[in-house]
């Protein structure tokens, strides 16, 4: 069996979910192999695109690592950070610019720098925020790569630590120090009793580094500069990859 961990944004999803990306998917799982989407994005959004996609596809990594589950959302595992960082994180981060924060937890929460109307459920400043006890990830977003790039290193100086800022695209997301996208691929590969020779990582952006240098990898062809260097090769399409892995398993 071999095990392909998959970015969402860019990647699984670039130009959007065709017949043949299901087609590739199906005939992967076919073979006897499993399929994950690796994400920043929190495990409720990424069941809610599963369900809203109709792939068939078999893990979630959510939050860069943090958490990963089975495609129902049933976790297998989850590495919290503690929760009296989220109120000075938050603070820097809205220091830097950034106009609200997400909180991943027991509850997922939108921090919001300014009081604003109407104020959806979830929706709180840090005044109105209530205690959090742990969180996996707190997630923002800049007007420009640029901006992000800077207020990430900035995030790395002031909690690099204890925290992992990394920045995807123009967003920004924060994990445990110890977590990142090869942490939850190999977190899921253990459980499977998959060989780390036999996973195959995709991605596009800044926040897919560490799985595409960790294990065998693919960098999208739109996908960003340094991610193409250190990939071992390019493709254009999921569907792609996942032909040319096929035959080289014949």
């Amino acid at each position: 069996m071999k095990l392909i961990g998959s970015d969402y944004d860019g990647t699984l999803n670039y130009q959007g979910i065709d017949s043949t990306k299901r087609e590739a998917l199906a005939q992967w799982r076919a073979a006897g192999n499993a399929f994950a989407v690796v994400s920043g994005r929190s495990m409720d959004s990424l069941l809610d695109m599963w369900q809203a996609d109709a792939l068939a596809y078999d893990y979630l990594i959510a939050d860069n690592g943090a958490v990963v589950s089975y495609i129902d959302g049933t976790k297998i595992a989850e590495i919290r950070c503690a929760g009296e960082l989220a109120r000075p994180l938050i603070e820097a981060m809205f220091a830097g610019g950034c106009p609200w924060c997400d909180i991943h937890t027991d509850r997922n929460y939108r921090v919001f720098a300014a009081p604003r109307e109407p104020m959806g459920d979830g929706d709180c400043t840090l005044d109105t925020l209530p205690p959090v006890s742990y969180f996996t990830q707190i997630s923002t977003m800049l007007p420009d790569f640029e901006t992000a790039a800077t207020v990430t290193d900035a995030l790395k100086d002031a909690f690099g630590e204890q925290l992992n800022p990394l920045q995807n695209g123009i967003c920004i997301d924060v994990v445990r120090r110890d977590v990142n996208k090869a942490v939850g691929l190999r977190t899921l590969a253990r459980h499977l009793h998959i060989a780390e020779s036999d996973i195959v990582a995709v991605g596009d952006n800044v926040n897919d580094t560490d799985m595409i240098a960790a294990f065998f990898s693919y960098a999208m062809e739109n996908g960003v500069d340094s991610i193409k260097a250190l990939a071992d090769r390019t493709t254009p399409s999921v569907t792609a990859l996942i032909d040319r892995e096929l035959q080289n398993m014949r």
